[in-house]
């Protein structure tokens, strides 16, 4: 036997890799000093015009968002997914993204299903300022069903000291204001997809008309980056604090930059819960806390600041291009964690 008879085909890895260096090369930035194919990416870090440089790195994956992918045949969007969720994870603590890594492991590599989830990858990259520096590839026969795979992402950013953003600077009367998602964005898949799968016996090219798209489609919304309506609003001062809202929904997130000894109090009459959300709790008879739990319900980051500049601040993101920011609720006194009402 030879390796390719167990499962492994070594050509197959390196046409990936010819196929993807143009991609990844159309990413780099001034401070990439190496080639895609090295055993390791090299990144010099310019710091001139950041004071006492801080680097912030994360990591994460798409999730079983993965699953609308392969039933669907559309790869590119998971890439997309990828790194701009990592992107917003850094971006919360005021760093800008510098370099961005990939693991892509599959049972039987297919070169064009590998591309079209890279091409993915570098158009997010460069649309966030990224350099795609590397990544990995694995065949694993045995381990992945076919036609399946997992990927994973891992970034590296960076920050001023001085400009860390960490929430110690939250006081009760602090204004929390929303910036509106794009749909599901990375989360919430597992219960999503029983419900439109399972309970509603849905494939997904069935049209949802109260959404104007098929449920596949609306499923693979990008997760989108607030970086480019973030930056330019950072170096204003006025932000204390900022929450990804990803797995657990608000009422896991927003907690999680928060000091002790405060809570939130959201309104949740402040903003209009887009019709996918709507149309998920309906079909699936979910109870409004699993959804706030598992759901980013419309709202996929929250600022804090100082209830005297909210009003400046929501101007800010409106001229930097996200006019939809809007109050959403306060910062109070108590055990920390999230209380919603209503008007």
């Amino acid at each position: 036997m030879d390796y390719k008879q167990a499962g492994v085909d070594i050509e197959a890895g390196n046409e990936v890799v010819r196929r993807i260096r143009t991609l990844a090369r159309g990413t780099f930035t001034a401070g990439v000093l190496s080639e895609i194919g090295s055993f390791g990416g090299l990144f010099r870090l310019d710091a001139a015009h950041i004071t006492d440089p801080v680097l912030v790195a994360s990591a994460d994956g798409v999730g079983t968002k993965l699953r609308i992918a392969f039933l669907t045949g559309i790869h590119r969007t998971i890439g997309i997914d990828l790194v701009n969720h990592c992107v917003n994870d850094i971006l919360v603590q005021g760093a800008e993204p510098l370099f961005f890594l990939d693991y892509l492991a599959t049972g039987r590599l297919n070169p064009d299903v590998a591309v079209e989830i890279v091409e993915g990858l570098s158009t997010a990259c460069r649309e966030n300022g990224c350099a795609l520096l590397g990544g990995e590839t694995a065949e694993m026969p045995g381990f992945y069903a076919d036609g399946e795979y997992d990927v994973a992402g891992f970034i590296v950013g960076a920050v001023g000291r001085d400009r860390v953003i960490d929430g110690r600077a939250i006081r009760p009367g602090d204004a929390l204001i929303g910036l509106p998602s794009s749909g599901l964005h990375t989360n919430g898949y597992s219960l999503a997809r029983q419900i439109a799968f399972d309970v509603a016996g849905l494939t997904v090219d069935s049209p949802i008309p109260q959404l104007g798209v098929t449920i596949g489609k609306a499923l693979l919304e990008p997760h989108r980056s607030y970086l480019p309506v973030i930056r330019p609003v950072l170096s204003s001062g006025l932000i204390k604090g900022m929450a990804h809202i990803t797995g657990g929904g608000i009422t896991d997130n927003l907690p999680r930059v928060l000091p002790e000894g405060m809570s939130a109090a959201i309104d949740r009459s402040m903003w209009d819960v887009p019709p996918i959300f709507q149309w998920l709790q309906r079909t699936g008879g979910v109870p409004d806390d699993d959804m706030l739990r598992t759901f980013n319900m419309g709202i996929g980051l929250i600022v804090a600041c100082d209830g005297a500049d909210a009003d400046r601040l929501i101007g800010d993101l409106a001229r930097a291009g996200e006019p939809a920011a809007g109050r959403i609720g306060r910062v109070v006194s108590g055990s920390k964690g999230v209380e919603y009402r209503a008007g």
